[in-house]
């Protein structure tokens, strides 16, 4: 659908290497938007401002925007078939995850190929604009062709709805993957480089540094206190000093150490909440983080569980709640585009301290990101992913070359476990030491491979200190006990009858 050799869904520019619309599919780019299109998200986005500076049916400056009023909802779409439903926007960034997956199934070198050029363009247009990355751009491959020439004002850009969040998030998710493939690190100068002029536009505010979340025709507004979190991304891939530094300058505006319990209906996405205070931890300055961060994970189960458990948690009820839990302040459940997401906020499973505490790494960006890892594991013995039955894993180090990670056989057999560098294998073992509760070595093994075994006894516990060289494989989807030539055909069809 993307590469430009469909002909029934031609939503890519090959010369230009541009995604036709904002939005796309099998069917191709589509340019002309009907009412029904967004009819999922007029009660959404009337919480927002409106996408147009000069709408004659609401006052911008109210910076709401009511989409159930039908006059508002028609002069929506209309100025958006105009202006912004043709070319290309950043938040495409993310369909370089689409060719990252198919890399990884195939190892085709076009795959790369396409994510590295379209990254390269995306770059090549911030760097003409003052390094910002401009947020529409034409058919013709024109920034601001159909918005008077305005770099600001696309679709999901820096005026609407969300401003640098939807410009950073897609940055840095097609970044990753080009670094993945390529183990390159200039391919994260785009997000380097956003981050920094975000940082250089900022101005201080009662005593704080403040940047702009959002650009309007009369420039920079939206002033908040940056937030470390994406930066923090970038640190947990390149672990390079200059990223550390592009944290470490952002002002303590909390507490980072806080760990947060998402207890707000609608209010962390995914309950991902935790970014920060594990970052404090892998670099040393949280150290009792696993264990409050399992008495946090122990409530929130507690809460999901009860909440799932009541009536509001029963999917036929689902058209009457306006307010889980009582929580009146909170956003109105009945209203579309929130109603359809009542089922992740009644899930009871939880997923961001065992990818924290067991891969040492951030969870991954939710809108589009793939999940990383410094180690992942298999039970050697039942050959499939994930540790052994009652053995359990704790990464408390990840620097560069190093991992730290303990592993524990809480059973009373031996369990047999392997260790994979990286998400994706793309990094290599070169040895692992065992080492005292003080850090002192016991032993060390050479390995030279992307995976390893180890045997635990009942009750042990192995304290390893990995050196790893990053990059040194081609990141694929294989495991120690599938490779890609048993692949081939990835999916097999029926026999036909």
């Amino acid at each position: 659908f993307y590469d430009g050799t469909d002909p029934l869904a031609p939503n890519y520019d090959p010369q230009l290497h541009l995604i036709k619309a904002p939005m796309t599919g099998s069917n191709g780019p589509l340019h002309v938007a009907t009412k029904e299109d967004w009819s999922t998200h007029r009660g959404v986005l009337t919480d927002y401002l409106a996408p147009f500076e000069d709408m004659e049916s609401v006052d911008f400056s109210l910076l709401k925007c009511d989409w159930r009023d039908d006059a508002v909802y028609e002069e929506v779409i209309t100025k958006m078939n105009e202006r912004l439903n043709k070319g290309d926007v950043p938040l495409n960034l993310n369909a370089t995850g689409q060719f990252t997956h198919a890399y990884l199934y195939t190892g085709d070198e076009a795959f790369k190929r396409w994510v590295i050029d379209y990254l390269a363009t995306w770059k090549a247009r911030a760097d003409a604009n003052g390094g910002i990355l401009p947020d529409n751009v034409g058919l013709s491959g024109v920034v601001g062709e159909y918005l008077d020439g305005k770099w600001w004002g696309g679709h999901y850009g820096w005026r609407w709805p969300h401003g640098f969040h939807t410009i950073i998030e897609p940055s840095l998710n097609a970044a990753h993957n080009a670094y993945l493939m390529t183990g390159d690190p200039d391919q994260l100068a785009l997000p380097r480089q956003q981050i920094d002029v975000n940082y250089g536009l900022g101005k201080e505010i009662d005593g704080i540094w403040q940047v702009p979340y959002k650009h309007f025709d009369a420039g920079w507004t939206s002033y908040r206190p940056m937030r470390p979190l994406y930066a923090i991304h970038l640190w947990s891939r390149s672990f390079a000093d200059e990223d550390q530094e592009r944290i470490e300058r952002v002002p303590h505006t909390f507490d980072w150490a806080e760990i947060t319990l998402p207890d707000r209906p609608f209010s962390t996405k995914h309950f991902n909440a935790n970014t920060v205070p594990w970052y404090e931890f892998i670099v040393g300055r949280n150290p009792d983080y696993p264990e409050r961060m399992l008495d946090t994970n122990h409530a929130l189960i507690d809460q999901q569980l009860r909440r799932l458990r009541s009536d509001e948690g029963d999917p036929r009820n689902w058209d009457r709640i306006h307010h889980i839990d009582g929580y009146l302040d909170t956003v109105d459940a009945a209203v579309d585009g929130y109603n359809i997401h009542l089922w992740q906020e009644f899930c009871p499973i939880y997923f961001e301290s065992l990818v924290q505490l067991m891969w040492g790494a951030p969870m991954h960006i939710t809108h589009g990101g793939l999940q990383y890892a410094a180690v992942r594991y298999y039970d050697a013995d039942a050959h499939r992913p994930g540790l052994p039955p009652g053995v359990a894993a704790l990464v408390d180090r990840v620097a560069g070359n190093e991992v730290s990670v303990t592993l524990v056989n809480t059973g009373e057999t031996v369990r047999r476990a392997v260790l994979q560098a990286g998400s994706f294998r793309e990094h290599r073992f070169d040895s692992a030491t065992l080492v005292d509760e003080d850090g002192g070595t016991l032993a060390t093994v050479p390995v030279g491979a992307e995976w390893f075994e180890i045997a635990l006894d009942p009750g042990s516990i192995a304290r390893l200190r990995l050196q790893v060289t990053r990059f040194a494989h081609d990141p694929s989807y294989e495991t120690p006990w599938s490779a890609r030539s048993a692949w081939s055909p990835l999916i097999v069809g029926r026999e036909p009858r």
